[in-house]
């Protein structure tokens, strides 16, 4: 049967200490011409010498085994496989160690095999749902993607591996901008709109981005289709609650037309009629402004003379090249304005901090209007546009989505955003047909 590491040890000194006794009282009594203690001590050295290098092999021994065998272990878990096993041998406490890697390969094997399940599964889900994934590391370089975005951001072609820089050089411009931000926004191009959210975490302490794209085209039209369903109902009940109250007044004046005591009140009964009749001449034109809103008539046009007349209704502050000459319809683009920074004024932003900024980029003309209010909700960013939606108790949920539509006749498009410290951003890309930089308008 073979002893413990502690138990060698224990005979292992006794044995010393026995082999030194019993050579010091040799020293004594056999030698006794050894009178030197120095001499007997050499002497028990000497005899106890090969004793100790016995019992140092008979510990050491089964550690360097146990310790090549854990070597080779650890560099096999290293390199991925834990299927490594150790044979269980040798002392308690080692054949204890050998066991408690083998609980700890077979524990971590399990987890490992359990993780590729989930990944599996998770990576079949991703690839299969139409909301585009993007996964950057710290270097902008994509480390993973879906089908989806690919789709997208590719036209279906490879994502993983290449550098963000690399992708945006086969995208819009204008979702280029959207991409090198940070923040979630609602982009639209053409007669697409979508949804981009984007968030920073650390993955294996190193910094990455996910961004999602989610195509709600088909969502807005859905919307849209209820909203009008709304606007529908509400036309309809404003229309009879305009109707009843006139019919009662015409009765009303015939009645008084044949009292001829009563007829003084006919003006005041008049009256009554033609206030209640232009109060839904004036409900009906505001949504009929949106029905038929017309194609933009372009002209040569500075900024400034756009801007102007705004900063007469709203305080705001103007950032950029306001003398620059551009190709738009004055009287829509002052519409554009005059909503954006009217909404940015409701936000409860300081008036300071109400900003219109003018950029040129190299095919567009860039219209931004910032503010520090109260910013923007998830749902609210997801139908603004949505014709009639609208979260003010006297709006008519008409002002972005009239901003989209101009700006959409104009060839362009729009995004909101929230802008970073708060508030948020809506941004206009304005492609011109003509630029004189040089003309007067």
């Amino acid at each position: 049967m073979r002893l413990s590491l502690r138990v060698s040890a224990a005979v292992t000194l006794a044995a010393l200490a026995g082999a030194g006794i019993a050579t010091l009282t040799i020293g004594e009594g056999v030698l006794p011409a050894l009178g030197d203690s120095r001499l007997r001590w050499l002497l028990a050295a000497g005899l106890a010498l090969p004793l100790i290098v016995w019992c140092a092999q008979l510990i050491l021994t089964p550690i360097r085994q146990l310790r090549t065998d854990l070597g080779n272990a650890l560099r096999a878990a290293r390199d991925g496989d834990y299927g490594l096993r150790l044979v269980v041998r040798g002392d308690r406490e080692l054949a204890e160690m050998r066991q408690l890697y083998n609980e700890l390969a077979d524990a971590i094997r399990t987890d490992r095999h359990e993780l590729h399940n989930k990944e599996v599964l998770l990576d079949t889900v991703l690839q299969r749902t139409p909301v585009g994934v993007v996964l950057l590391n710290a270097a902008q370089r994509v480390v993973y993607s879906n089908a989806t975005a690919r789709e997208l951001l590719a036209a279906g072609g490879r994502l993983d591996g290449r550098l963000l820089d690399d992708v945006n050089t086969d995208l819009d411009p204008r979702l280029c901008e959207v991409l090198d931000g940070e923040g979630d926004a609602i982009f639209q191009s053409g007669e697409e709109t979508f949804q981009i959210i984007q968030r920073k975490f650390r993955l294996h302490t190193v910094d990455h981005r996910l961004v999602l794209l989610e195509r709600m085209t088909h969502e807005l039209r859905r919307q849209e289709v209820n909203v009008w369903k709304k606007a529908i109902r509400l036309i309809s009940h404003e229309i009879n609650n305009s109707i009843a109250p006139v019919s009662s007044l015409f009765h009303s004046a015939r009645r008084v037309q044949e009292m001829p005591e009563q007829k003084h009140r006919l003006e005041e009964i008049y009256g009554m009629i033609d206030e209640r009749l232009q109060y839904l001449r004036d409900f009906l034109e505001s949504y009929a402004r949106f029905a038929r809103l017309p194609q933009p008539v372009r002209e040569s046009v500075r900024w400034s003379e756009i801007l102007d007349p705004v900063g007469a209704l709203y305080e705001f502050r103007v950032e950029g090249d306001v003398t620059a000459i551009v190709d738009l319809d004055r009287g829509q683009m002052q519409q554009v304005v005059i909503n954006l920074v009217k909404n940015a004024h409701e936000s409860g932003s300081d008036p300071d901090e109400v900003i219109v900024s003018i950029q040129r980029t190299a095919t567009d003309e860039v219209l931004r209007v910032l503010d520090r209010g109260s910013g923007i909700s998830d749902e609210v960013m997801r139908q603004a546009v949505v014709p009639f939606f609208t979260t003010k108790a006297e709006g008519t949920g008409l002002g972005l989505a009239l901003c989209n539509e101009i700006v959409e006749a104009h060839g362009g498009g729009m995004r909101l955003a929230r802008r970073e410290g708060g508030g948020t951003v809506a941004t206009c890309w304005l492609p011109t047909s003509a630029r004189n930089s040089d003309a007067q308008p």
